[in-house]
Formats: C-alpha cells, structure tokens, sequence
C-alpha cells in the first residue's frame, strides 16, 4: 500500500504543483509506477477546476466562472500539458526531419506554431465548455481531465519512446507500461465519465479514441514514436474531444 501510495504522490508531484509528503521517493521505478495513476491525477485537477467554478458561478456569470476555473487547472498545473502542446507543435510545424523536430521540441522558448496552438486549444476548450449546459460543466471538467490522461497513458502502453539519445532514456516516462497499470489507468480515467448522460460519455469518448488514433499515427510517421511533449499534446486533443463530444450530445441528445 506505500509503494502504491508513493507512485501516486509521484504522479501528483510530476504533473501539478500540489504538495506531497517529504517521504516520497524520487526512483525511477516510482516514476514508471506512476504512469497508471495519471487519469486519478486528472481527478484531482478537475475536482479543483470544478470546484473553482461552482464557487465562482455562485457570484459571477458562467462565462467568468469558466474563465477563472480554467486559470485554476492551469495554475495547478504549472501548464505542464500545455507547454508540451506548444512544444510538440513548434517541433512538428518547424522541423522537417525526426532529428529537427525533436531539437526543437527540446528548446525551451515557445514558437509561432506553439503560442497559435495554445491560443486556439484554450479558445475552443471554453467555447467548448460554455455551450454545455450548466449543470453539465463541473463533471464534464473532471471526466475530461481523466479521461484526456488515459488516452496518453494508452500512447505510451502502445508506442515507442521517440528518442534514442541515453539522456533521454533517463527521463520519467521513457519507458513501457504493463498491462495492469493501463486497467489501473482506465479504471480511474473511465468512472468520472458516469458523472455525464451516456450519451455524452460515449460521444466524448469516440471523438477522444479517434483524435488519439490520428495523434498517434502521425507520431510515429514524423518521428517513430512518442515523447513527453506528445503525450502532454495528446492529453489536450483527448480533452479538447471530449468537450466537443459532450456538446454533440447535449445539442442532439439533451
């Protein structure tokens, strides 16, 4: 049960700025034993997104509300998804080889194509949002933050770590995922979703595995595989589709 609990607050300590308990380990085998509690880490930023909504809907119009609770998951954060979603675009949209694009995911400043795709991921996630009903916002933020994470947890289960160099091969998440840790991961990532009609789940759910297929494919033709900047691009698509999802029901279904 400690071990378990040390892969979680692993997990936590890696994607969010939440604190965690001074007995956590930094291993390597804690860091890969983490990778099956990304969507409950998912959990965590959305129950914190929602909650800033539905404290900030109590006084301020939905829009406002969705502003500042999106502000809140980015806080919690650090941006750390976002960052590899520009970081993934400024590689792919600049580089013409697999060695070009993936220097240039590894430069730390922000491109054209990055800082374009970052805009537009967060425009659209809000419109997104806002043409939900109200009621339906504060568990599709939670359903979609873990599930969007289960579907980067399933790229690094079935692709291959994209770089060859061993300083790469050092870093968290370079490595496989067994079969256990990806039901752990769907099991987490998979129950928000009952929060929602299942109309909404199953269509988010589609456009997610879709977008994720699609994602996934072009990783591997442009540079064999993944990195940790596509798995944080591959979580904002899968959320960015789960949102969409959610709106196609609620128009068609609701």
């Amino acid at each position: 049960m400690r071990r378990e609990a040390e892969y979680f607050f692993g997990a936590v300590r890696f994607f969010t700025r939440v604190p965690v308990p001074a007995w956590v380990g930094h291993s390597q085998a804690a860091l890969d034993g983490a990778t099956r509690y990304f969507p409950l880490v998912g959990i965590l930023v959305g129950a914190l997104g929602a909650l800033a909504f539905l404290l900030a809907a109590a006084a301020l119009p939905v829009s406002l509300a969705l502003l500042l609770s999106m502000a809140a998951t980015l806080l919690v954060t650090g941006a750390f998804h976002e960052d590899g979603l520009a970081d993934t675009v400024d590689g792919f949209g600049g580089g013409w080889t697999k060695e070009q694009a993936l220097a240039i995911m590894k430069d730390s400043r922000i491109g054209s194509y990055g800082a374009l795709a970052v805009a537009l991921m967060l425009l659209t996630k809000f419109n997104a949002l806002h043409e939900l009903p109200d009621a339906w916002i504060a568990p599709a933020l939670v359903a979609g933050h873990a599930a969007s994470r289960l579907f980067s947890a399933l790229l690094i289960f079935s692709l291959d770590y994209a770089r060859e160099d061993d300083s790469a091969r050092a870093k968290p998440l370079a490595v496989g995922m067994s079969g256990g840790s990806l039901a752990v991961a769907a099991l987490s990532g998979l129950v928000p979703l009952a929060l929602l009609p299942w109309q909404a789940a199953a269509a988010g759910l589609l456009l997610a595995a879709l977008t994720t297929l699609l994602a996934a494919r072009y990783f591997v033709r442009r540079i064999g595989g993944y990195t940790g900047d596509c798995l944080g691009a591959a979580q904002q698509f899968a959320e960015l589709a789960l949102y969409l999802g959610f709106v196609v029901a609620a128009w068609n279904f609701s």
